[in-house]
């Protein structure tokens, strides 16, 4: 009798379940650490934020008794100000960081498990997320990143068996959830966005646990999660180079709040207000900002829910022209922005008004070319990328692309090219530019050599102490009870 054949889930889980932290690089296993520290940091800016209270008073803290509730509040607490850190592909930190973390706290974890589990579920997270990136759904809208991410990140600590895991994930992916755009930018219901796939996660793998049992083919079965996800479904994207492809060093660190392409073009704000001729913001009669289709396509987006000083808190992140606008008058952008009274600041508002947006052709290219946030989908899909490139950008897409050349061997030099070129002027004809290709923090050569001095400010920025970021640098050796006083340290706020 022939063996029926391993399904992609039950591929994956066999190979994550069983990933230990002797199996993972060096370097990888250095990205996951500044991963914790900047996601931890995340979690601190939601807890002093008024949504964050909110979240709060509904579902109670982050440092509950049982991990299964303290893990959506973890969730959400990290994602909706766009501080969490982003991946080839997706939106990962929510629930590979968030859940080891309630996970490894209640079980008394050492520290070496808990890498474990964030690199095991970061890899399960982004591999399914690239297999659905030329989709609907990217960046926070795709909730299924936090449905995996968070199946795989508790089972991993759990050291449940790859049956088990295979049937969570499962049922997790049966019922995953559809984002309405609408919704998600026309109130505050973005703030349950990664709250609502964890918690679901949780209820999966509790289901699992009790034997309850799921079609083995979710994934890749004609009707399954694939095909009514992804317009280009990437099948071999979920299991293509384990062991070797690490989808952990294509991190993306966010250092302020901000949504796609905003990160470059606050840091050319920044930079500009830096410049020892800067006059001041009175007098300025236009902002431009180039940037790539990207940025462009989500400002689009967010630009409909743009009310001034009444616009949802769940868009201010993702508006440039607001972020650009706080950044050229108060020479930062930070959590306070992004709540009274700031957000009633006129001025801002005034000067918002005056930043236009173009798009840059070229650097729509080398957005396609690099490999976050859906580069390498398209070298994946080859010929059949097209179709969706197509739906996304028209016609010239195929003059954009060109050729999307051979997906790369591994990922130890993947970019994140979302640039942006910022240009002030003066009404007595005076101007400043300054370009930035890949945003500070963001996937390329300079995150690689500094990842860890970024986080380390990222998190005392928001009131953590010096001495947790430096702790977590030697996380690899760290007992369960340092573990343990650690993360209540980081998330002890006020």
């Amino acid at each position: 009798m022939t063996a029926a054949p391993v399904s992609l889930t039950g591929e994956l889980a066999a190979w994550a379940s069983g990933l230990r932290l002797d199996d993972i690089p060096d370097r990888v296993i250095d990205l996951a650490k500044s991963q914790i520290v900047s996601q931890l940091a995340a979690i601190r800016a939601g807890l002093t934020h008024p949504l964050g209270v909110k979240l709060v008073r509904a579902f109670g803290g982050p440092l509950q008794a049982d991990p299964a509730r303290s893990a959506p509040v973890l969730a959400a607490l990290g994602s909706w100000l766009n501080l969490d850190d982003t991946a080839y592909a997706g939106h990962l930190s929510n629930s590979t960081v968030a859940v080891p973390l309630a996970f490894a706290r209640a079980g008394r974890l050492d520290g070496a498990a808990l890498l474990g589990a964030v690199v095991a579920a970061n890899e399960c997270a982004a591999r399914v997320t690239a297999a659905a990136t030329l989709g609907p759904f990217r960046g926070q809208t795709a909730a299924h990143t936090s449905l995996v991410g968070a199946v795989t990140g508790r089972l991993h600590c759990a050291g449940a068996p790859a049956r088990e895991w295979g049937q969570a994930l499962g049922l997790a992916l049966t019922m995953p959830p559809w984002t309405l755009m609408h919704g998600f930018l026309g109130g505050e219901a973005r703030l349950l966005s990664a709250f609502t796939p964890v918690r679901t996660a949780m209820d999966a793998c509790d289901a699992a646990a009790a034997g309850v049992t799921s079609a083995p083919d979710i994934l890749e079965h004609p009707q399954g999660f694939l095909t009514r996800f992804a317009t280009v479904p990437l099948p071999e994207a979920v299991t293509a180079g384990l062991g070797r492809r690490w989808h952990t060093e294509t991190l993306s660190f966010k250092v302020r709040p901000g949504g796609p392409g905003i990160d470059s073009a606050v840091d050319c704000a920044l930079e500009i207000r830096r410049q020892g001729d800067f006059a001041g913001v009175d007098s300025i009669t236009e902002v431009e900002v180039e940037t790539s289709y990207y940025t462009m396509h989500a400002a689009r987006l967010a630009s409909e829910h743009d009310h001034g000083p009444r616009t949802p808190a769940s868009v201010l992140p993702l508006s440039v022209p607001y972020a650009v606008a706080t950044a050229l008058i108060e020479g930062d952008l930070t959590v306070a922005d992004f709540a009274a009274p700031a957000t009633g600041d006129v001025r801002r508002w005034r000067l918002a008004e005056r930043v236009r947006l173009v798009e840059d052709p070229l650097m729509t290219r080398d957005l396609l070319h690099s490999e976050a946030p859906f580069g390498e989908a398209l070298r994946q899909a080859g010929n059949r990328g097209a179709k969706w490139l197509h739906g996304f950008m028209g016609a010239r897409a195929d003059l954009l692309l060109a050729t999307p050349g051979e997906p790369v061997p591994d990922f130890r030099y993947a970019t994140k090219h979302t640039g942006a070129r910022v240009t002030v002027r003066w009404a007595d004809g005076r101007s400043a530019s300054a370009r930035r290709d890949i945003p500070v923090g963001a996937a390329g050569p300079d995150t690689r050599a500094r990842h860890r001095a970024l986080v380390r400010a990222k998190f005392t920025a928001v009131g953590g102490e010096e001495k947790v970021a430096d702790a977590c640098a030697e996380l690899e050796s760290a007992g369960p009870d340092q573990v343990a006083g650690l993360l209540t340290e980081a998330l002890t706020v006020g």
